[in-house]
C-alpha cells in the first residue's frame, strides 16, 4: 500500500517537474504565448511555484511586447486589411489574459491587461472593411467580381455574425456569381429508343443531374434539369446536351468446334479363380462438340456544353463496352471415352445472354461516372 502511494507521489512530482521544464523550454525557444498558457494552466494547481511563476511573468512580458509591436507596425500600414491583422493580434493577447485569469492568485500577481474592448473595436473595423471591399467588387459587374464580393461579405459576417446588411448583400451577389447549368433531356439517335432503359425509373440525364448536384465541386456552379430550371425561372448560363452517337447492343455469335476422344476400356472380364482374372480391352470413341457464344455491346455518349448564346465551349465523348461469353458442350458416341473434365463441361448449365436492359445499365453506369467526373473537372477549371 505504501509502495503504491510512493509511486503516485513520485509520478506527480515527475509530472510537475516536466510541466515546469516544458514551459521553460517553450520560453527559451521564444514561444512565449504557448509558455504563458502552459504555465498558467499548471499554476492553477500550485500557484506558489516560484520558478513556474517567474517563467509565466517573463513569458507574458515578452509575448505582450511582441504583439503590441506588431500592432503598432500594422497600424502604420496602408493595407486595408490591417484592421483584421490587428484584431488577430488582440485575440492572442486576450487569450493569454483569459488563461491567467483562470487562476485568481496568479492573476493578482501578474496583472495581465484585458483587451476585450480592443477586440470589439477592431472586429468592427475589420468587418466594415470587408463589407466595403464587397461593395467595391460589385461595381465591376463581372462574374468573377461578384464571386470576390461574395467572399468579402462572407468574411464580413465572420467578424459581424448575423449582420443583416452583409447577409443580404451576400445573397444578392451570389445570384450573379453562380453559373447555372441546365442538363437538357437526352437526345435519341436513329432506331435506338433510349426511353426503354430504366434504372430505378431514372434515365442517364437524371443520374448525371443527381451526381453533379450532390457534389458539384464548386460552390458557384449549380446544375438543374430543364424542367426544374423552367419551374424555378432560373437564368441559364450554360446548357449541357447529351447524345448517344453510338449504341450497339450486339448480337450473339456462335463458334463450334469438334474434338474426338478415345480411351481403352475393359469390354470383357473373365474370372477363373480369385487370383486369376483375364480382361479384354477395346477402344471406345466419342465426339465432343463445344459451342462458344459471345456478345459484345458498345455505347458512346457525346456531351456538349454551350454558353448562353448557344456557342459550343466544351465537348467530350465517353464510351463503354459490355462483353459476355459462355460455352457449353454435348457429345456423341460412347460416354466411356469421356474424361472427368469432359463430363464436367458437358454437364455445365447453359447460360443465356443478358437482357438489353442489363447491358445498358452496366454501360450507362460506367459512362455516367466518367461523364460526371469530367463535367465537374471542366467547371472547376473554367468557372
Amino acid at each position: 500500500m505504501k509502495l503504491k502511494l510512493y509511486t503516485v507521489l513520485f509520478s506527480g512530482l515527475v509530472l510537475l517537474m516536466t510541466s515546469c521544464k516544458s514551459a521553460g523550454k517553450l520560453y527559451e525557444k521564444g514561444r512565449y504565448d504557448e509558455a504563458v498558457e502552459l504555465a498558467a494552466k499548471k499554476l492553477q494547481k500550485d500557484p506558489s511555484d516560484p520558478k513556474l511563476l517567474g517563467t509565466l511573468r517573463n513569458a507574458y512580458t515578452y509575448a505582450r511586447n511582441d504583439h503590441e509591436s506588431r500592432i503598432r507596425s500594422f497600424s502604420e500600414s496602408n493595407n486595408e486589411l490591417k484592421w483584421e491583422w490587428i484584431y488577430y493580434e488582440y485575440i492572442s493577447l486576450q487569450k493569454m489574459y483569459e488563461a491567467i485569469h483562470r487562476s485568481p492568485d496568479v492573476f493578482s500577481i501578474v496583472r495581465p491587461e484585458d483587451y476585450s474592448s480592443s477586440l470589439v473595436t477592431y472586429r468592427e473595423k475589420a468587418g466594415d472593411t470587408r463589407y466595403e471591399r464587397g461593395l467595391a467588387f460589385m461595381q465591376h459587374s463581372t462574374k468573377q467580381s461578384y464571386r470576390d464580393a461574395y467572399r468579402e461579405f462572407q468574411a464580413a459576417l465572420n467578424f459581424r455574425p448575423g449582420d443583416r446588411d452583409a447577409l443580404l448583400k451576400m445573397n444578392e451577389v451570389f445570384e450573379y456569381a453562380v453559373t447555372n447549368v441546365v442538363i437538357a433531356p437526352m437526345q435519341r439517335e436513329g432506331g435506338f429508343v433510349y426511353s426503354a432503359y430504366r434504372v430505378g425509373n431514372n434515365n442517364l440525364d437524371d443520374e448525371l443531374i443527381s451526381g453533379l448536384q450532390q457534389n458539384s465541386g464548386n460552390e458557384f456552379v449549380r446544375f438543374y434539369s430543364a424542367w426544374d430550371a423552367r419551374s424555378r425561372r432560373v437564368r441559364v448560363d450554360n446548357e449541357i446536351s447529351l447524345r448517344f452517337v453510338n449504341v450497339d447492343l450486339g448480337r450473339v455469335f456462335e463458334d463450334r468446334s469438334t474434338r474426338k476422344v478415345n480411351k481403352e476400356v475393359v469390354v470383357k472380364e473373365t474370372v477363373y479363380r480369385p487370383d486369376s482374372v483375364v480382361r479384354e480391352y477395346a477402344k471406345v470413341h466419342a465426339s465432343i462438340v463445344t459451342t462458344q457464344r459471345t456478345l459484345r455491346s458498345t455505347a458512346t455518349l457525346q456531351v456538349t456544353v454551350r454558353d448562353e448564346n448557344g456557342r459550343r465551349i466544351w465537348s467530350d465523348t465517353f464510351g463503354s463496352s459490355y462483353n459476355w461469353s459462355t460455352g457449353f458442350s454435348h457429345f456423341t458416341g460412347d460416354e466411356r471415352a469421356l474424361s472427368q473434365d469432359d463430363k464436367n463441361r458437358i454437364n455445365r448449365r447453359m447460360e443465356f445472354p443478358p437482357s438489353e436492359n442489363d447491358m445498358m445499365k452496366c454501360m450507362v453506369d460506367e459512362i455516367s461516372n466518367n461523364a460526371i467526373y469530367s463535367i465537374r473537372s471542366y467547371f472547376n477549371r473554367n468557372k
